[in-house]
């Protein structure tokens, strides 16, 4: 995620036929569904029929509670920034991003979207991301070396 020093967002487009009671996660065959930083996370999705649900989580924190995907769209266009407003939350270092799209409809909807990474620090191999352990675990240590 480094270049030059400086560090680049990461941004996949997805496109899904899901079927009726279907389901899909567009992150499973991402490369970057594990981040190694604190990235911002960004979702702009838009489905052709109305009843499609998604969640966005990062490890066991819920950045978006299940709720409807915006209805409109055109299957295999990635929907435009100006029509549709964007998801946005933290998602953490070395926690999976989970992006589950469901349809308990009755019929097959195709969901297109982008989602976007925005690295913020931390957590990552850099070093100054890490966190030091608690001044007790310290001492500990400490004194076993001694």
């Amino acid at each position: 995620m480094f270049n030059g020093g400086k560090e680049t967002p990461r941004s996949f487009d997805f496109t899904q036929l899901i079927a009726a009671g279907g389901s899909f996660n567009p992150l499973e065959t991402w490369q970057y569904e594990t981040p190694d930083r604190d990235v911002m996370v960004e979702v702009i999705d838009r489905a052709t029929a109305l009843g499609l649900r998604r969640a966005i989580t990062s490890g066991g924190e819920t950045i978006k509670q299940e709720s409807n995907v915006q209805a409109g769209g055109t299957a295999g266009v990635t929907p435009a920034r100006l029509a549709t407003e964007p998801a946005t939350g933290k998602g953490r270092a070395h926690l999976k991003l989970r992006l589950p799209y469901t349809n308990p409809t009755g019929g097959g909807i195709t969901i297109d979207g982008t989602i976007t990474y925005v690295p913020t620090g931390g957590g990552g191999g850099g070093g100054g991301g890490r966190r030091r352990a608690p001044a007790r675990v310290q001492r500990f240590f400490r004194r076993r070396r001694r």
